[in-house]
């Protein structure tokens, strides 16, 4: 049997590569956000619904233990931030089962930084400035779209009060699956990638704002004006029909923090999922103080893959999974 053992990446490219991480390092270092290292594995995991964790056995001081292959570097960080360290960003490697195609790897780099003190609005420039820094270029204008005007231009719905029956008629006639038994994010979260999506980011960036409140685990929560429904503090930014950055108003009470993964693992046994050890040394760190800020997550190697001009996210990492 042959075994293919080459890069799935050219040696180019992963020059080029580099190039744009000493980019994004020099972009942070201008304004002086902190570069950190956390732990890859954590006695907690995340426990969204809509991601699968992976989990590696180990021997601790502690014995045989569970540790979770960290999601994103997010609950450490926090927990830094709670500690005093400031303005703080990350390259970090992070893991998400199942999570494989031309966007996607099971293994990935997460760029995630956090800033106190600063408010949604500008860390949405921020992130804008960031973007156009890697891709080298003017990326075009910045436009602000709510989620929710967003399913009713394109779709005829408005998502926060559509019966549950006939959203998930919608969903599976336009994701041609059986979508009986999904729940509501579920649904909204297909027709978000098969019918908004592909329309998003072209000739600029464009920041989806006003998620429901449901989508948003660790974000603050404010009234929608339009008529007072709760909805979460965060943004997403496009660019091509590519989701490259996920920002939050960062929740800092750990009591509805607590709540909040006690609702996420009801709902993954409801759904018949495995529940995810709370990470409680994050709790703890939100006690003590978490200061007010707002934080965001960007996939770089999405990022690095739109400014090569790559099909594949596979072809800027050096062994993508089936390689690794």
């Amino acid at each position: 049997m042959t075994i293919d053992w080459r890069p799935t990446a050219e040696i180019a490219t992963l020059r080029a590569r580099a190039r744009l991480i000493a980019e994004v390092r020099a972009f942070f270092a201008e304004r002086d956000v902190l570069e950190v290292e956390t732990p890859v594995l954590g006695h907690g995991g995340s426990t969204e619904v809509h991601l699968a964790s992976l989990s590696a056995e180990a021997t601790t001081p502690a014995g045989r233990e569970r540790l979770w292959l960290q999601t994103s570097p997010e609950f450490a960080m926090k927990r830094l931030l709670a500690a005093g360290s400031g303005p703080i960003f990350q390259l970090a490697r992070s893991f998400r089962d199942g999570e494989v195609g031309r966007r996607h790897n099971l293994e990935f780099t997460m760029l995630e930084w956090y800033r106190p003190g600063l408010g949604l609005d500008e860390l949405i420039d921020e992130t804008a400035a960031l973007v156009g820094r890697v891709l080298g270029r003017e990326p075009g204008p910045l436009r602000r779209r709510r989620y929710r005007d967003l399913f009713r231009e394109v779709l005829g719905i408005d998502p926060f009060t559509i019966p549950l029956e006939p959203l998930r008629r919608l969903a599976g006639e336009t994701g041609g699956l059986e979508m009986g038994d999904s729940d509501r994010d579920g649904c909204l979260d297909l027709l978000m990638s098969f019918a908004i999506e592909p329309g998003l980011g072209r000739d600029g960036l464009d920041v989806v704002v006003d998620y429901p409140a449901s989508q948003a685990a660790l974000a603050r929560h404010h009234r929608d004006p339009e008529d007072g429904e709760w909805v979460a503090s965060r943004f997403e930014l496009y660019r091509e029909g590519l989701e490259l950055a996920n920002g939050y108003d960062e929740l800092t009470d750990a009591a509805e923090q607590a709540a909040r993964f006690a609702q996420d693992n009801a709902a993954r046994r409801a759904l018949g999922l495995a529940a995810v050890a709370v990470d409680e040394r994050l709790l703890a760190a939100l006690e003590a103080g978490l200061p007010a800020g707002s934080g965001v997550a960007l996939g770089l190697d999405r990022l690095i893959q739109l400014a090569l001009g790559k099909e594949r996210v596979a072809e800027v990492m050096a062994f993508a999974t089936p390689r690794a």
